[in-house]
């Protein structure tokens, strides 16, 4: 139950109880006051927060099917960091590179403890699946087999469903697949990154002639299908396409038997490198997302009794040269299940929420640019709906008076109305450009063909640096109006965004956008997208910072400033908010802060190389990581100036960035300063406060590396429910609570 805003005085008592039972004391060690003591490695940490998505899988507040989807996105997290992360560690082994890591360990010393890790993992997947199995067929939902040819009879199909079957194979399957014989005569067969197949043992009927076939599934077929005989008392029946095309083996091989099968999914190295002096960036993309299909095989999945021979066949083929063999005892391929999530049972999953329209353009009858003239205005994403960014371009598109519209765009998905407001802008007349990342992972091929029409309609697209990923989020719009005199002037109103301009992402990830028309963000705006597209580098910036040019330097100064307080004998706080935390000069910096009596709290969802709790060297400050609902993805900053967090005088900051050595120094971010009263008490006495405060869905950091989870205590609070049940937050600028802040002893040093 989430606490009533009348009892959040005594949640905010209980938080700081909380946060001290979470740290161990034991840890001081004088190695871990040394590098590379002092850090955790990225990998194993990322590994962690996976661990931690899992076990979201087996929260029993959690909806079914909810917690199906948690095990799904816990497989396609896996996926990913395999194709990218140990394929990265694997490539170094390979060309015998020794970089250390932060924490002291060579590439091969990775590897060896990311294969261990997971193993474990994957193996903690299939008992999870195992068990949601069984409870989705206890409310009359049904996965008929996992692929593997020991059927452990979980469900049969009836004869109508066998039929069924039967005849959706012949009519759909059959004339998609290619069986191909594995023999001396025949090549062997390419598999595809992501790839799954099928090796069966045959025997000719005739005269008993063994033979080896493979069936690489193509892709375009369904994951999962929903037959469409269902069972007993209108139960929904699903079968994995390998279970299918097993099942159905002898219509694909007739005049043999079937005496054996096994299946195997590959992944490859999914990583892009693209030389930097490139002439054309385009052509080199689409020739690297080509390679990409065939990069070095990073996994392989074996499922089911695998005949060693055909076993044996994959090894020798697939060249897996410092590459993972799993060996799993059932379903592989993890990310798939979203197929089943998408089961129409209302009952099983979260109670739908529907975003609300932000109050104060509806007080100006829908006017987006009149609203941001009054007053700066935050959207909090997704309890506030993504259309007001929608609309603002909408508006500038079809607006008269816009004379031009500059965008940088990093991920917008497939059917993105971003795109569409930006192509009818250049279509009215107005001077668009368009900023098209092309190094966005995964989203390469999305971002060449949104490019593509973008410049069909006019736009003017620029794709940045070559060796700088640009990934901030900045929309800006340039309108003519009226002055003081009644001459015309030109007004500019900017959006900062803390997440992508991605429509179906924004309703799950919790993300901030900022719109003001202060004149300083705006010429500071201008100067960014100068420095994107015509690499002229800006001297100076009145209220931005910029990475890889003064991001870095601000928040360290920011930081020293807290230094200098806390040895000056006045309050001294920092809280931060981010998705990860990897970078050794900015966590030593942190340590720094701490040690001279700084009180750190961080919020870090995902990976965190800083160890927190120890004593000499980071006893002041807490880490903690939020996983739900919703993935937060909103980065903050908030320095205390001299008083104790949250105060009026704070300094408020919005990113793009996280504290990363890549977003730091290789990507294009921003830093966004927070200086309207309304939208600074709203980020930080809000927003951040409630990621603090928050007990039903956090996990504390120990000093050891382990995570555990928060106690929710006698009045638990849930910051995603809260915000989901409270009025919008960019409307009237209401503190969190009733009207009244959070009483500031929330956030006291823990007791020891």
């Amino acid at each position: 139950m989430t606490a009533p805003a009348d009892d959040l005085t005594e949640t905010a008592v209980r938080f700081t109880e909380a946060a001290a039972a979470a740290v161990p004391h034991a840890l001081s060690e004088p190695a871990l006051m040394t590098a590379p003591g002092r850090f955790f490695n990225r990998e194993l940490s990322w590994l962690n927060f996976n661990e931690r998505v899992l076990e979201e899988s087996e929260n029993p507040r959690h909806p079914l099917l909810e917690r199906l989807r948690f095990l799904s996105i816990s497989g396609n997290n896996l996926d990913e960091f395999l194709m990218v992360r140990v394929a990265g560690l694997a490539g170094q082994v390979r060309r015998q590179i020794e970089e250390i890591s932060i924490d002291g360990r060579t590439p091969a010393q990775q590897l060896a403890a990311v294969h261990e890790e997971v193993l474990r993992l994957e193996s903690d997947q299939q008992d999870i699946w195992c068990e949601l199995r069984e409870l989705l067929a206890a409310r009359g939902l049904y996965v008929a087999g996992d692929g593997s040819s020991a059927h452990d009879g979980a469900y049969q199909l009836n004869t109508a469903q066998d039929r069924w079957l039967r005849d959706y194979f012949q009519e759909r399957i059959l004339p998609v697949i290619t069986p191909q014989a594995i023999d001396p005569a025949h090549p062997f067969p390419f598999i595809p990154n992501a790839g799954m197949g099928i090796m069966l043992s045959l025997t000719r009927i005739t005269d008993g002639a063994p033979m080896m076939e493979m069936v690489v599934i193509p892709s375009a077929l369904p994951r999962f299908i929903r037959l469409g005989v269902p069972g007993a008392a209108g139960e929904a029946v699903y079968i994995s396409i390998e279970d299918a095309i097993w099942r159905n083996a002898e219509l694909i091989f007739p005049g043999f038997s079937v005496e054996g099968h096994g299946v195997f999914r590959v992944l490859r190295d999914s990583d892009i490198e693209i030389e930097e002096e490139a002439e054309d960036l385009v052509r080199s993309f689409r020739t690297a997302i080509q390679q990409r299909r065939r990069g070095m095989v990073i996994v392989l999945q074996l499922a089911g009794d695998f005949d060693p021979e055909a076993e044996q066949l994959l090894r020798d083929h697939l060249r897996l040269d410092h590459a993972i063999v799993i060996k799993s005892r059932g379903l592989i391929g993890m990310a798939g299940l979203s197929g089943v999530v998408d089961e129409d049972r209302p009952e099983l999953k979260f109670e739908p929420y529907a975003p609300r329209y932000p109050e104060r353009v509806r007080e100006h009858d829908g006017d987006i640019f009149a609203a941001i003239r009054e007053k700066d205005i935050v959207i909090h994403h997704p309890y506030e709906t993504f259309e007001v960014v929608v609309d603002f371009l909408r508006q500038a598109a079809a607006d008269p008076d816009v004379v031009a519209i500059k965008q940088t765009l990093y991920r917008a998905g497939k059917q993105s109305a971003v795109i569409a407001a930006l192509i009818a802008a250049a279509e009215n007349g107005k001077s668009v450009t368009a900023v098209v990342e092309l190094k966005a992972r995964f989203d390469e091929e999305q971002n060449l063909h949104w490019a593509s029409q973008l410049e069909r309609a006019g736009v003017q697209v620029i794709y940045g640096f070559v060796d700088w990923k640009t990934h901030a989020k900045v929309s800006m719009v340039v309108r003519r109006e009226s002055d003081a005199t009644g001459g015309d002037t030109y007004r500019t109103y900017c959006h900062f965004g803390t997440g992508n301009y991605h429509p179906f992402t924004a309703r799950i990830y919790t993300d901030l956008s900022f719109f003001t028309a202060e004149p300083a963000m705006g010429r500071d705006a201008g100067k960014l997208f100068n420095f994107i597209t015509g690499y002229v580098e800006p001297r100076r910036t009145a209220l931005l910072a910029i990475a890889p040019i003064s991001l870095r330097t601000r928040l360290y100064g920011c930081i020293d400033r807290e230094i200098a307080n806390a040895k000056a004998g006045k309050a001294a706080q920092i809280w931060g908010k981010l998705n990860s935390l990897t970078d050794p000069e900015l966590i030593d910096r942190l340590y720094e802060a701490g040690q001279a009596g700084v009180e750190v709290r961080l919020v870090i969802r995902g990976i965190c190389c800083l160890r927190p709790g120890v004593p000499g060297l980071s006893e002041n400050i807490r880490v903690k990581s939020i996983i739900g609902r919703f993935l937060e993805h909103s980065r903050i900053w908030a320095f205390a100036a001299g008083n104790p967090l949250p105060n009026a005088r704070a300094r408020v900051f919005t990113s793009s960035a996280d504290g990363m050595t890549r977003n730091l120094d290789r990507r294009v971010e921003l830093l966004v300063p927070i200086r309207n009263r309304t939208v600074h008490d709203q980020v930080l006495d809000q927003v951040m406060m409630a990621n603090l405060l928050d007990t039903e869905q956090s996990w504390w950091l120990s000093a050891d590396g382990s995570y555990a989870r928060a106690e929710k205590g006698e009045v638990p609070f849930n910051l995603h429910r809260y915000f989901m049940t409270n009025p919008s937050l960019s409307g009237r600028g209401a503190s969190l609570g009733s009207g009244s802040k959070v009483p500031k002893l929330a956030l006291r040093r823990p007791r020891r």
